[in-house]
């Protein structure tokens, strides 16, 4: 195959996997985002996190709502625990790698904050340990993940899920829905 036409089979699946998640229920980026919302307007936060391009992701969305993602407002509070070094190798050493995340949300944490674990296999050990943790402890929990959601989906209150084995495919598609949740939330605050 060119290199021309795998661009084109690229972008076709791509676009393909979009097109079947606008096709799906709303209801959860909707809830995910007012839920968001909400605990930032009371004084809470939003707790991201994920391994991988996940961190990747999970830094960008803290970015766009501390910083700004299209308009001018007010910084939200939000916090990527992939975000500083130290703090991940002292867990991963001192605890175990699938304690890097429930740990920071142990310590940070509170009632009535948002926990996001960002998960392409929807069964990555550390974010169900941190999505379970958090779920007990008051917060109020969103799993964004892949294939069929895994042990995430089921430790979220709120499942966003992009039915997809490809993990390419889906970390394309987690990053439109995270640029949605990003501008649902600020458009709250704007």
């Amino acid at each position: 195959m060119r290199e021309s036409d795998w661009l084109a089979t690229t972008i076709d699946a791509t676009i393909a996997l979009h097109e079947r998640v606008k096709r799906a229920d709303p209801q959860p980026v909707v809830d995910a985002a007012a839920a968001i919302a909400r605990a930032i307007r009371e004084g809470g936060k939003l707790i991201v996190f994920g391994n991988g391009g996940s961190a990747a992701d999970a830094q960008h969305v803290a970015a766009e709502l501390v910083g700004r993602f299209e308009r001018e407002r007010k910084a939200l509070a939000a916090v990527a625990l992939t975000a500083d070094a130290s703090v991940m190798t002292s867990i991963a050493n001192d605890y175990g790698f699938e304690r890097v995340f429930a740990r920071q949300i142990e310590g940070i944490g509170r009632a009535g904050d948002v926990a996001l674990g960002i998960t392409t296999s929807g069964t990555s050990p550390n974010v169900v340990a941190a999505l379970q943790l958090a779920r007990a402890s008051g917060l109020q929990t969103v799993a964004l993940t892949g294939r069929d959601g895994g042990a995430a989906g089921q430790a979220a209150d709120i499942h966003i899920n992009v039915p997809s084995d490809s993990t390419a495919r889906v970390q394309e598609v987690h990053r439109t829905l995270l640029h949605v949740l990003c501008d649902l939330v600020e458009r709250a605050f704007a």
